[in-house]
């Protein structure tokens, strides 16, 4: 049995795989590269775009009806014709007060058209899956 662990550690460290790792963690190999002179760097400083949130979001609450959307699909998010672009926004359900901060995704059809939560989502808000519920979506 000893034999056999240490012909196993000897077979290990010839590996490529640990020996080009234990040469990165070391340093050995390639010598470094000599450090180049320092030179004076101008930097430009761009203003900062607008955040997807506030370039599409809304001041206060819109209210729409939700159902479970598709189970399969992972995440917690809400597809939603209340928003053109995906950001994050905070939903509050009004009859219980239980909120959360999910991914608003885009859907077709009208402004006041239903929503669809994901599975997850449903179970941050406390929502039963099999019913329609009335939130209220906040974009900031």
């Amino acid at each position: 049995m000893r034999y056999a662990l240490l012909l196993c550690c000897i077979l290990v460290a010839g590996c490529d795989a640990v020996r080009s790792t234990t040469d990165r963690v070391f340093n050995r190999g390639e010598p470094a590269a000599a450090p180049e002179p320092e030179e004076a760097v101008v930097e430009e400083v761009a203003e900062p775009e607008p955040s997807p949130a506030t370039a599409a979001g809304w001041i206060g609450a819109k209210t729409t009806i939700a159902s479970l959307g598709d189970p399969t699909t992972p995440g917690r998010w809400m597809q939603t014709p209340l928003v053109e672009t995906e950001f994050t926004g905070r939903v509050l359900v009004p009859r219980t007060g239980a909120q959360a901060y999910i991914t608003l995704v885009p859907a077709p059809g009208p402004e006041g058209g239903g929503s669809r939560l994901s599975l997850d989502a449903m179970r941050e808000l406390l929502l039963p899956f099999d019913e329609l519920v009335e939130l209220e979506v906040y974009s900031n």
